[in-house]
């Protein structure tokens, strides 16, 4: 992979998450627009939280294109500390607001994939990634009930009341929403960019459990209710009538009120963002 390749694929991770951000109007999410349900950002916020992330992302490049070992897990091993250093520059950069830290995870488990798959063109991108996250939640989740419940993480308590695997089950399937789901959804979707990425947004709402969703209601039951709105949208015309965006404004108020946010889905939105940008469908 020469520098050129790797300046790119680091460029488009950074695009990624600009483009995400772009994206209006974004129920329950900040963008250029509103800031939702999050008082302590707008997108300035993450403009700052993105360019903050380049050297991380050169890392994941780094790793993914320098390994050369036979067992992949040992890849996303090498990836966590420089995700953690990231997690305290993204902290750096936005005065200590969590905007990207799910990204940080996810997106660099992607570009780090992809830097792999360079010179190892037999394996699909979906395969790399499985098999660097290979049994990822049987370790990340062992003992969780012998922990106190004040040490736990959203994604644990989730975990333990729901069964739910948030994201960490996600990336571990190899990020099935975004390769089965999403980005087939992207290249269907017709508009302008943000009309094809409102409508992808909203595919992957009807079609996943946004654990943000169910951290802010407090109850696993809200999953359904987003499902439903996600099928009126789509029952409306979706962002190319007026009825659709006219509902999706009314969503995002409803969101802002209940103080909810789809955190997870945009994450999964930066993800295929990213594959619609390597593959030029974007």
């Amino acid at each position: 992979m020469n520098e050129t390749e790797k300046d790119a694929l680091v460029g488009d991770a950074l695009r990624a998450l600009l483009y995400e951000v772009s994206v209006n109007p974004k129920p329950g999410l900040v963008d250029p627009v509103s800031s939702g349900p999050h008082p302590d950002m707008d997108v300035f916020t993450f403009i700052d939280s993105t360019m903050s992330l380049r050297q991380y992302f050169n890392r994941c490049v780094e790793h993914g294109a320098g390994f050369h070992g036979d067992d992949l897990r040992a890849l996303f091993l090498a990836i966590r500390p420089a995700g953690v250093e990231a997690e305290r520059a993204m902290f750096g950069a936005t005065q200590g607001v969590n905007t990207h830290k799910g990204a940080i995870f996810s997106l660099g488990i992607l570009v780090t994939a992809d830097a792999y798959r360079a010179d190892h063109s037999e394996l699909s991108l979906q395969k790399i990634v499985q098999l660097m996250l290979k049994d990822l939640t049987v370790n990340d989740f062992k003992g969780l009930a012998d922990k106190s419940p004040e040490s736990l993480t959203a994604g644990e308590k989730e975990y333990l009341a729901y069964g739910i695997k948030g994201i960490r089950g996600e990336a571990e399937a190899g990020f099935p929403t975004v390769f089965d789901v999403a980005l087939p959804a992207l290249k269907k979707h017709q508009g302008t960019k943000n009309q094809r990425l409102l409508d992808t947004l909203m595919t992957i709402v009807g079609n996943s459990v946004d654990t943000n969703l169910v951290k802010r209601a407090q109850t696993n039951d809200i999953v359904d209710w987003a499902h439903q709105q996600s099928k009126r949208y789509f029952a409306l015309g979706g962002s190319r009538t007026a009825q659709g965006m006219a509902f999706l404004n009314e969503l995002n108020n409803i969101f802002t009120e209940r103080n909810l946010s789809l955190g997870g889905s945009a994450d999964l939105l930066i993800l295929t963002i990213f594959l619609g940008l390597r593959e030029g469908i974007i």
